[in-house]
């Protein structure tokens, strides 16, 4: 059952990107060689086998395993139990992240296949497995219209509008596609032509994609802003800046807008990553910011609620996220000891 709290989570685990590493906890090889992912359903450890072509490739080589490819891989390729397998994977991810408290579960499959048709049938079948596990809305996340589109045909409009997963000045012929789905969306603040580089540059761009957007029938509860999160460990100064335009955003659209910003990727690049995510889930929450695209096995309403700032590591944190640890050292130093 769903136990959404106020926070708005648009989970993001189930994409094509996402690995688990051969080393770790996740994976089990035997002694003949074969390898398998393990989940969780219910009490019992389950296994999906990993096929032959991922073990041969250079992902595994380098220590890591694709295991969301994994599972749309074995569903449409597999046979028996392995196909099975990949069915209940992404099941018992879609369950997990629901019960944690996510709102929509964001969908990709871009990474899936360099084929367009290909991923096409991917993001038509992951989302029907999905949504035979949950009772939530999914996010469509593609760069490419038509598998944006397939994606929203295979939505159950009985759980809620769909999401898209996004649009911009750069993506503006998303606009109609997501209209025509009668579906909420994420607006990015990213500009026609370049990336924002100041809380200015985000509020011109939103207010001109805002503009678009209304000028096509959203009504101010069904956008969700997306102002661009960067990584800390590029300049430390990003946390305090995304704060800023949030407040700002806020003030300049009202109540009614809704948030949906990449939150995790503010600690690319630094240790502890949860730690800092979750600080900086707090800190965006604290100023306006009222959802994100998240785990929400690491983020919702009753960890943000937990945090306290006088904790080491969570002070630590906030520091960084607050520029007053240039660079980061401090923290790296105390995380790494």
């Amino acid at each position: 059952m769903a136990t959404k709290g106020s926070f708005i989570i648009v989970g993001e685990n189930i994409h094509c990107t996402r690995i688990r590493l051969v080393k770790g906890k996740f994976v089990e090889t035997t002694p003949d060689g074969s390898s398998a992912l393990l989940f969780k359903e219910g009490k019992t450890t389950a296994r999906l086998p990993i096929p032959a072509s991922v073990l041969e490739s250079d992902n595994w080589k380098s220590g890591k395993v694709p295991h969301v490819a994994v599972a749309v891989r074995q569903g449409l390729y597999g046979t028996g139990d392995d196909q099975e397998a990949g069915e209940h994977y992404l099941q018992a991810m879609a369950r997990d992240q629901e019960a944690a408290g996510a709102w929509f579960l964001d969908l990709n499959v871009d990474e899936f296949s360099t084929d367009r048709e290909e991923k096409v049938r991917a993001m038509e079948w992951a989302a029907g497995v999905v949504q035979q596990a949950s009772t939530i809305p999914l996010s469509i996340d593609s760069s490419d219209q038509e598998i944006l589109e397939a994606g929203l045909k295979a939505c159950d409009p009985a759980r809620g509008a769909p999401m898209v997963n996004s649009v911009s000045l750069e993506r503006t012929d998303l606009i109609p596609v997501a209209a025509r789905a009668k579906a909420c969306i994420i607006a990015g603040a990213s500009g026609a032509e370049t990336m924002p580089e100041s809380v200015d540059d985000r509020l011109d761009n939103m207010a001109e994609l805002m503009e678009k957007l209304q000028s096509a029938g959203f009504s101010t509860g069904e956008i969700f802003l997306d102002p661009l999160v960067y990584p800390a460990s590029v300049d430390v100064h990003n946390a305090v800046m995304l704060i800023d335009a949030i407040r700002a955003l806020r003030e300049a659209w009202g109540p009614d807008i809704h948030f949906a910003p990449g939150l995790s990727n503010i600690s690319y690049g630094f240790p502890r990553r949860a730690v800092i995510n979750k600080a900086f889930a707090r800190l965006c929450r604290d100023a306006g910011c009222d959802g994100g695209i998240v785990d929400p096995m690491q983020i919702n309403d009753s960890i943000l609620n937990s945090i306290d700032f006088e904790t080491k590591e969570y002070r630590l944190a906030r520091n960084l996220l607050e520029g007053r640890d240039e660079f980061g050292m401090e923290f790296i130093s105390a995380m790494r000891g």
